[in-house]
């Protein structure tokens, strides 16, 4: 049942990581010209279409993630400890808490992102929007090494 729910976790870990990805692009670097190249649509996106879905992956993201927590304490920390393996270990620690930020940023995102765009929106919603995109990325690449590591069912 666990790696099932690993399964779904990683699913949704991707849907949020491409979806936050595509938004901080479009915010950090706004689309200026009307060329047709790849990288130009890549950025000219509506980024208020991606905030409920950000917000709402997150979450079930890290409700999953929270879910499968105790088997990994159980049985992958130990494995790390016992192999003194202490940075993977440590970087998963660092993912708790900032992943913790994550979601307490999560009410200032979305009331930023549902307010009309204007000169004194811009700056915090890119701030708000580069920070979670660096968090979820964070707890992608850890999560992924981790299992890669010792994943589950080992």
């Amino acid at each position: 049942m666990t790696t099932v729910l690993l399964i779904i976790h990683s699913l949704l870990a991707v849907t949020l990581l491409g979806a936050i990805t595509h938004q901080a692009v479009s915010v950090a670097w706004p689309r200026r010209d009307r060329s047709a190249s790849f990288i130009a649509s890549f950025r000219g996106v509506n980024g208020m279409t991606y905030t409920n879905a950000v917000v709402v992956l997150f979450l079930a993201t890290a409700v999953l993630g929270s879910i499968i927590y105790p088997d990994y304490r159980v049985n992958i920390r130990t494995i790390l400890q016992r192999y003194r393996m202490l940075a993977p270990e440590g970087a998963f620690e660092v993912k708790e808490h900032f992943v913790a930020i994550g979601a307490a940023l999560l009410p200032a995102y979305w009331y930023f992102w549902r307010r009309p765009a204007g000169e004194t929106v811009g700056p915090t919603r890119l701030v708000l929007t580069v920070m979670l995109a660096v968090i979820v990325w964070w707890a992608f690449l850890v999560g992924h090494v981790l299992n890669n590591i010792r994943g589950f069912g080992s």
